[in-house]
C-alpha cells in the first residue's frame, strides 16, 4: 500500500457507525470475497426490502425484458396497491461496485418519491462484472429505460417526467445511461440523482489516495471493482464515456443533476469534478460534499445528524424538479 495522505476527519457520529460497520466488512475488498459478499447481501437484504414495502402498502412485480445484446434481464415495477393515474417514473440503477448487488438494494430510498407524487419506480437487475464486464452493466440500464419509456402508458408513468437515480456504481452506471440516452436521442430525462457515484476509474485524485485501507470502498475496492468491469482497459485510453463518465469532455444536453458524497470517501473529488464539469456545459447541477462522511454514510448510519441532514437536501431537490 502507497503512503495514505492525511484526509479529512470523520465525523464523530459516523465514525461511531464505522467502527460496528468494520466489524461485518474490511475496508479493502478483494476478488475472493465477491461470492459471499453476493450471497450476504441477498440473505440480509432483499428479506428487509420486501417487509418494509409490504408495510408501506407497495406492490412489486417482476418482468423479463430484453437486455443488452437481447439477453433476458428482469427489471422490477413497484408502486403503491391500488395506485391509479399518471405520475413520475423513478428508474433505479442499483450501487455495489459494479461486482454485487441487485435491483433491490437501496431501492427504499425512493419510496417516499413514488408515494408523495403517485408515481411508479423501475428498478433494473443489470448483468455484474467480472462475469459480464462492460459494457454489460450500463447497456443493461439504458435497456431497462427504453422499456420503461417505451412502456410508460400502461405503466401509469408520464414519459416526460422520468428520474433516473443510483447510489455508488448505480450513481455512475445512471450517468453513463443518461449519456447515451443523449448521445442515441433516447428518453429525454427530467433529472438525474447521482447519489455518491462511482465516476472515474483512473485512480488519479488525492481523495482516492486519501481514503485507503480506512472507511468504506476504500482505494484497493475500488481499483477491484473497475478492474472487474474494465479489465486490462482500466486507466488506458480504450474506456468509454459511458463505463467512465467523468472521461466525457462534453457534458451539454444532459438532464439537471444531483450529486452529492461525503468528503472522507474515495469518490470525493471525481464527484465535485463532474458537477464543476457539468456547470462549465451550462447543465443544472446541485453538488453537496457532506463533512466527515464516509462512503454511502447515509445508508449505514441513517439517525446521524449528517446523515439526516443529506436527506433532506436529496428530498428538497426532488420536490423542486417533480413538484
Amino acid at each position: 500500500m502507497t503512503e495514505t495522505l492525511a484526509r479529512p476527519p470523520f465525523d464523530p457520529e459516523l465514525e461511531a457507525a464505522l467502527a460496528l460497520v468494520l466489524e461485518q466488512m474490511p475496508p479493502t475488498l478483494t476478488a475472493e470475497m465477491i461470492p459471499l459478499m453476493r450471497q450476504g447481501m441477498i440473505l440480509t437484504g432483499e428479506d428487509e426490502t420486501f417487509r418494509l414495502l409490504s408495510e408501506r402498502g407497495f406492490v412489486w412485480r417482476d418482468v423479463t425484458i430484453a437486455g443488452h445484446e437481447g439477453d433476458d434481464i428482469i427489471v422490477s415495477v413497484i408502486e403503491k396497491e391500488g395506485r391509479v393515474g399518471t405520475g413520475p417514473g423513478f428508474f433505479h440503477t442499483h450501487g455495489g461496485g459494479m461486482i454485487v448487488g441487485s435491483r433491490w438494494l437501496g431501492v427504499t430510498a425512493f419510496l417516499d418519491w413514488a408515494e408523495r407524487f403517485n408515481g411508479v419506480i423501475v428498478t433494473v437487475e443489470y448483468r455484474l462484472a467480472p462475469e459480464f464486464p462492460d459494457p454489460y452493466p450500463v447497456e443493461d440500464c439504458y435497456a431497462g429505460l427504453i422499456w420503461t419509456v417505451d412502456h410508460a402508458g400502461e405503466l401509469g408513468i408520464d414519459p416526460a417526467r422520468v428520474l433516473i437515480g443510483g447510489g455508488s456504481a448505480g450513481g455512475g452506471l445512471a450517468a453513463g445511461t443518461a449519456l447515451i440516452a443523449r448521445d442515441r436521442q433516447g428518453p429525454a430525462l427530467i433529472g438525474q440523482l447521482l447519489i455518491c457515484p462511482m465516476l472515474d476509474d483512473r485512480d488519479s485524485t488525492v481523495s482516492a489516495q486519501q481514503i485507503d485501507g480506512i472507511g468504506v470502498w476504500d482505494r484497493g475496492s475500488n481499483v477491484i471493482g473497475w478492474t472487474a468491469l474494465l479489465g486490462d482497459r482500466r486507466g488506458t485510453d480504450a474506456v468509454s464515456i459511458y463505463a467512465s463518465p467523468a472521461r466525457a469532455t462534453d457534458l451539454s444536453g444532459l438532464p439537471p443533476a444531483y450529486i452529492d458524497c461525503g468528503s472522507a470517501e474515495v469518490f470525493r473529488d471525481e464527484d465535485v469534478a463532474y458537477a464543476t464539469a457539468l456547470w462549465a456545459a451550462g447543465v443544472q447541477a446541485e453538488l453537496h460534499v457532506w463533512a466527515g462522511g464516509f462512503h454511502a454514510f447515509d445508508s449505514f448510519a441513517p439517525h446521524a445528524a449528517v446523515s439526516q441532514a443529506s436527506a433532506a437536501a436529496r428530498d428538497n431537490w426532488v420536490n423542486r424538479l417533480l413538484g
